[in-house]
């Protein structure tokens, strides 16, 4: 029987957001490529230390078991298949399973996305990020100067994530750009009952929910929506989730407020938003992650 990946969850992610390669990321914007892979081939049997992302993929992968394989996790990099050595060594030091790369020596790795069959793609790199969304994979910019995650909750995986244009579409976001606050308010009161179309990461978002329901007991996931809606523009968002029939364990419904204080109580793996300043806020609290969707992104010329 051929392998696949189609029953489990898969993860592609990038080399910098998984491990803390920041250091030897400099000499490679540098354009020196040959002295990037000298200094990876030097650094060989040093591990690298864990990354932004690494809790989140740690915990994931904490779902496998010897008789179910639920996760994948797939190293997708611009990075030379000499440092991918290092990548698969960093991965055994740091007790993470990691079988599977794609390295593309500085060329977009975006495109094997589809032969992965991939649910997420994490890397640090904007281009690689938006081609990925582009084509219709849920995909962040993980922001490297992000605080670590916390290590209160072993036993869960935490995901927060903003609503519009990210597990929602941006209709709603159109309105509130092109007409302010009232009229958003309105537009979403009037629709309430109407679900909103899916967004970038709703199929990650079921996929996870497929992952808890088919899970083991030692690890769990718990889900948060983290947005700036508030009343009466809470329900929409609400009835949608319900219409997908999908659970989320908690909703802030913050008016505005900024969001990384309630972020640093919930203490997510990872948080996902599509506006920078949220997310940018967010990185000095939790580990944050930009996905460049939706109207705001493209007002701002992102």
């Amino acid at each position: 029987m051929a392998i696949t990946l189609q029953d489990k969850l898969v993860v592609a992610i990038s080399s910098r957001a998984l491990f803390d390669f920041e250091e030897e990321n400099r000499l490679f914007e540098s354009g020196d490529p040959g002295a990037y892979m000298a200094l990876q081939l030097q650094r060989l049997e040093l591990p690298a230390r864990p990354g932004i992302a690494f809790s989140l993929i740690r915990k994931l992968l904490a779902f496998n078991e010897p008789a179910a394989q639920r996760v994948e996790v797939v190293i997708l990099s611009r990075n030379d298949p000499v440092s991918g050595m290092r990548i698969f060594r960093s991965g055994a030091a740091n007790q993470i399973k990691l079988e599977r790369g794609v390295f593309t020596q500085g060329r977009p790795p975006f495109r094997y996305l589809r032969p992965l069959g991939a649910h997420l793609f994490l890397s640090a790199n904007a281009e690689d990020v938006r081609e990925a969304l582009n084509a219709g994979f849920p995909a962040a910019r993980v922001l490297t100067e992000s605080v670590l995650a916390g290590t209160n909750y072993p036993g869960e995986v935490r995901i927060a994530f903003d609503g519009d244009a990210v597990l929602f579409s941006d209709e709603a976001e159109q309105v509130f750009q092109a007409q302010g606050l009232d009229a958003f308010q309105q537009h979403e009161l009037s629709k309430a009952t109407q679900p909103l179309p899916e967004g970038p990461f709703k199929p990650l978002l079921a996929a996870l929910h497929r992952l808890q329901q088919a899970g083991t007991p030692a690890m769990k996931i718990r889900t948060a929506l983290v947005t700036a809606r508030s009343a009466p523009a809470h329900e929409r968002a609400i009835r949608t989730l319900m219409n997908w029939n999908i659970h989320i364990d908690e909703a802030m419904f913050l008016g505005g407020l900024p969001k990384g204080e309630f972020l640093r109580e919930f203490e997510p793996d990872f948080f996902f938003d599509d506006q920078t300043g949220h997310v940018n806020h967010a990185a000095q609290h939790v580990p944050a992650g930009h996905v460049a969707a939706g109207v705001a992104n493209l007002l701002a010329g992102r």
